[in-house]
């Protein structure tokens, strides 16, 4: 079987920068894949290193905790305290649904000021915990937008908004019609 230079494909070969086929590993058996978890590679029967395919396994054993998902105080530390960034945004979301009873539009701010403090607080920290969901920029886009929305729809809240955008008086009038 012969193979183009540079392509790959469910053939089981890959071209080398001469033009011949080399064979491509996809998924090694999980007794012949041993790692020591430090990121080495395992060895072959003749002690050579075993060259390992760049392709996603067929099986997913463990995923990636997200940059910074890491504990945000020592591990001798109780569970809350090494949570601490998580919780801090819980008990403002707590708060602002405890102050919505007695004030609906003070309570949904409150809501979206802790929004954007879990946004500034994964920005600004390094290991932030259970916080910390995905990549460091997707968290921050979410929690700022999210918080975002949440503060400027609270101030657009009737009756008597602080806040009036014309520009999304219009649209909603224009969508009503």
């Amino acid at each position: 079987m012969s193979a183009d230079a540079g392509s790959t494909g469910d053939t089981g070969s890959a071209g080398n920068d001469d033009g011949t086929a080399e064979p491509v590993r996809t998924a090694l058996p999980a007794e012949t894949a041993e790692h020591d978890g430090m990121g080495e590679q395992a060895e072959a029967d003749d002690g050579a290193p075993r060259r390992h395919s760049r392709r996603f396994p067929l099986i997913t054993r463990d995923t990636a905790r997200p940059e910074g998902g890491g504990r945000a105080a020592p591990g001798d530390a109780p569970a809350p305290a090494r949570q601490w960034p998580l919780l801090c945004v819980l008990a403002g979301t707590a708060a602002g649904l405890l102050v919505t009873l007695g004030n609906f539009r003070a309570g949904i701010l409150t809501m979206g000021a802790a929004m954007l403090l879990g946004a500034l607080l994964r920005w600004s920290v390094p290991s932030v915990g259970m916080l910390a969901v995905r990549s460091r920029f997707t968290d921050v886009l979410t929690y700022g937008v999210l918080g975002a929305t949440i503060t400027l729809l609270a101030m657009m809240a009737q009756p008597k908004p602080w806040l009036e955008i014309p520009l999304l008086e219009g649209i909603l009038h224009f969508s009503i019609r």
